[in-house]
């Protein structure tokens, strides 16, 4: 894929950049804001497991989600990282339930690998391309490290395929605060269950070259500024001839 990413001489570098961090820290905010700072072109692409977050969707995606909330169900495809359920005791129940898994395990495969070619059809048109989360991110303590306990198999395929062919992206942008602050802004997982989420966030420096950690305690527009000097920055260092000095010089703040 690098290959096929290749800017035409005298474009604008492009870059892929990863905003992620738990439930709290104010990623979809900061995404938005960005979007609209950011002096170079952009597109962002949505790549976590809540669909009601995200318009980008395959039709297949679309049907089972509806089917989801016609039945009451929660607008996702896959088991929440963390979650787990206790196996059935009937033989043929534990086969269907197998079944089922696999199923929603392949299409949400399909999904992340069409989002991801959304992403390198806007690096193809010269854009930045800003992720609010990522699967990669997301997953990596679970399906691709784990560290949580064991796998099912459809878990263990799918961190196959995350580990050895998704692409990963070329910035990470760790938006990080105190898990008592997270709980205090977004009271859906208890503050233990964030800390840990924060822990395996941030071990994700030891996996990427490019990572950077970011107070999310300050507001979204002071974070979405930082964000902003971090990606030029990083097109930058990629290469330092192709952005103008305006923009090169947009900012001093440090993360």
């Amino acid at each position: 894929m690098p290959s096929l990413l290749k800017r035409p001489r005298g474009r604008t570098p492009t870059c892929s950049v990863a905003l992620i961090g738990p439930d709290g820290a104010g990623k979809s905010s900061v995404t938005r804001l960005v979007r609209e700072m950011l002096p170079v072109p952009c597109r962002t692409v949505y790549m976590g497991v809540n669909l009601d977050a995200s318009s980008l969707m395959l039709p297949t995606t679309r049907l089972i989600v509806t089917a989801k909330r016609v039945l009451g169900g929660r607008a996702d495809l896959t088991v929440s990282a963390g979650r787990t359920q206790a196996p059935p005791r009937q033989p043929s129940a534990r086969v269907a339930r197998n079944l089922r898994s696999a199923a929603r395990m392949a299409n949400w495969i399909a999904e992340e690998w069409f989002r991801q070619a959304v992403a390198a059809y806007a690096r193809l048109s010269g854009k930045v391309v800003i992720f609010d989360r990522h699967f990669f991110c997301d997953y990596y303590a679970y399906d691709v490290v784990p560290r949580h306990g064991p796998r099912p198999l459809s878990a263990r395929v799918h961190g196959y395929l995350l580990e050895r062919a998704y692409p990963r992206p070329d910035l990470v942008l760790c938006l990080d605060a105190p898990a008592s602050v997270l709980h205090a802004r977004k009271r859906e997982q208890p503050v233990e269950q964030l800390e840990a989420l924060r822990r395996d966030y941030l071990r994700l420096a030891e996996v990427f070259d490019s990572f950077v950690v970011m107070d999310a305690t300050r507001p979204a527009d002071v974070v979405a500024a930082d964000v902003v000097d971090a990606i030029l920055r990083h097109l930058q260092s990629v290469d330092r001839t192709a952005l103008p000095a305006s923009l090169t010089q947009h900012g001093t703040r440090t993360a």
